[in-house]
């Protein structure tokens, strides 16, 4: 696809009317709750509506028909989103966050995903879970992976394996080269379709994979087409942030949730009412505990952009403490959710439970690897006693 031809399939849209249309559709998803619960993936009608306002071109290259937003906005919307649905908010995120991956890769990677169809959409699962052997112009690739969110809704998924001797890459695969393997019967987030991908020895050219040394590195090969500036940041600071996010969206709605509940006094406990000095102090508590988890966010972002934007790298100790800021999102969410909720009333036990749902949600977040912050704090607190970094996702 040329570029002429990529522009004149994009619709105009404003970030203003994206938001927008996000808040729109909030009560339709709440409406889809239990449908979403059912299929254990997020409806079509969701993914429709999604694509239709452009959140999945949101990070992608304005080459090839996308919007090229801040991550700002970006993570603005999926905030929103989770605020209807996390389960959608956190299998639409990752879907879309992948055009980012996919635009600092070689070009014809891009040409692959995005000649055809600007609306291809792309899973991931980036545990090392391949075999690889080299072979001649690239690699010959086996393995099953798990954890991969929205595949139902993609036709290409990057997967994550390490080649003896030359380290971690990211490997994209198309549809006909893999199985989707039906596994994701979860306790939370059941709509984000989060089922296996099982590759028994495809082949691989070698410029349709994305080396971690040129992620960390920030000298990846697309960024010589793509030169926006959001394709400076280093990748995995984006990456790590859409599967946190979308818990600040779920705490909000469960804030609000709360007080719909003491307003409307659900419960025949007393101590649970609006005039009671606890239940203002948890509200309170949850509302500043959003209010820091997003201002970490967007100041982070922030500084990132303003200095890609001048031409300068960000530095490896800021990552670091942004990386470890990400971990802990999950980790503060629990503690606002798990304050309302125990108070909640006897309402909140019962399935269907729409405050018990993101209690479920969140809590099952804190199994990603990525929402795990010991190691991020190991590596944060050794920097700062003068030893090496020792992660190269960041």
């Amino acid at each position: 696809m040329s570029v002429a031809q990529a522009k004149s399939e994009t619709k105009e849209y404003s970030v203003a009317d994206m938001m927008a249309a996000i808040k729109d559709m909030q009560p339709r998803l709440r409406e889809r709750a239990a449908e979403t619960k059912q299929l254990r993936k997020v409806p079509q009608a969701s993914i429709d509506e999604l694509q239709d306002i452009g959140f999945f071109l949101a990070l992608q290259p304005k080459r090839y028909g996308g919007l090229e937003l801040s991550p700002q906005d970006f993570f603005r919307m999926q905030i929103a989103l989770a605020e209807g649905c996390m389960s959608t908010a956190w299998a639409s995120g990752i879907i879309a966050v992948h055009a980012f991956q996919i635009a600092i890769m070689d070009d014809r990677a891009q040409q692959a995903i995005w000649g055809d169809n600007i609306h291809t959409r792309v899973s991931s699962s980036y545990a090392p879970m391949g075999k690889v052997t080299v072979v001649d112009g690239g690699f010959k690739l086996s393995g099953r992976w798990g954890w991969s969110s929205g595949s139902d809704h993609c036709t290409w998924a990057l997967l994550g394996a390490i080649i003896p001797g030359d380290g971690y890459r990211t490997f994209l695969v198309p549809k006909g080269d893999y199985e989707i393997i039906d596994t994701w019967q979860s306790m939370g987030l059941e709509g984000t379709g989060s089922n296996d991908i099982a590759v028994n020895d495809v082949y691989v050219p070698d410029y349709m994979t994305h080396k971690q040394t040129d992620g960390f590195a920030c000298t990846n090969p697309g960024q010589a087409v793509n030169t926006a500036p959001l394709y400076q940041l280093p990748w995995a600071q984006t990456f790590i942030r859409v599967v946190c996010t979308p818990a600040i969206g779920a705490c909000k709605s469960a804030v609000e949730l709360y007080k719909h509940a003491v307003l409307n006094k659900a419960s025949g406990d007393p101590t649970k009412l609006a005039g009671d000095t606890q239940v203002q102090e948890r509200i309170a508590g949850a509302v500043n505990g959003i209010d820091e988890m997003e201002a970490l966010l967007f100041r982070n972002f922030d500084n990132m952009m303003a200095l890609v934007e001048a031409g300068k790298p960000v530095p490896v100790e800021d990552r670091v403490r942004y990386r470890y800021h990400a971990s802990l999102v999950i980790t503060k969410s629990i503690q606002i959710i798990d304050s309302l909720f125990e108070v909640a009333g006897g309402q909140s036990v019962f399935l269907g439970s729409e405050i018990q749902q993101r209690f479920l949600d969140v809590h099952t977040a804190r199994a990603h690897v990525a929402n795990n912050p010991t190691s991020f704090a190991r590596n944060l607190g050794g920097l700062g006693l003068g030893m090496d970094n020792g992660d190269f996702f960041v």
